[in-house]
């Protein structure tokens, strides 16, 4: 493989990196008192699902996440935080990575109306993805540092 700058294993860390940083800005810009105090992240939520044209995703919705919203805003908001640290610093990374793809395929199902947010998901999962399957923890990572997932 030929790259320019970098090596294709550095690419792919900056690739990874820059994953994190998405993830992270997204848990920097939260307004974790409206979250955690107010709950209006876990209602927006509801009321995109309550208007959702798939059934099994009102279902789901009502079955997992309604009984528990203090509980599951406090999972959103700290899993993103999580995500971001664990790809910016390749710790538990393929764990961070499969983590984030399942967690934007969520949000991709749930704002499946929502074409502004659609973009972001998508770019997301397939970094997540390729990242992931190019094993991208190889290079710049605490992961690679104290020999994890070789």
């Amino acid at each position: 493989m030929q790259t320019i700058w970098l090596s294709g294993a550095e690419w792919l860390a900056v690739l990874r990196i820059g994953l994190g940083l998405w993830w992270l800005e997204s848990w920097r810009h939260k307004d974790r008192k409206g979250w955690f105090e107010r709950g209006t992240g876990i209602a927006w939520a509801a009321d995109v699902a309550n208007k959702h044209r798939w059934t099994f995703v009102r279902s789901g919705f009502h079955r997992v996440v309604a009984p528990r919203p203090k509980a599951m805003a406090y999972i959103v908001v700290y899993a993103e935080l999580a995500l971001g640290l664990g790809l910016v610093f390749g710790f538990l990374t393929p764990v961070a990575l499969i983590g984030g793809l399942l967690l934007n395929l969520l949000y991709l199902v749930l704002m499946i109306h929502d074409w502004a947010e659609q973009g972001q998901n998508a770019m997301m999962a397939l970094i997540s993805l390729v990242a992931l399957l190019a094993m991208s923890w190889q290079t710049w990572s605490l992961d690679a540092a104290i020999g994890l997932f070789p």
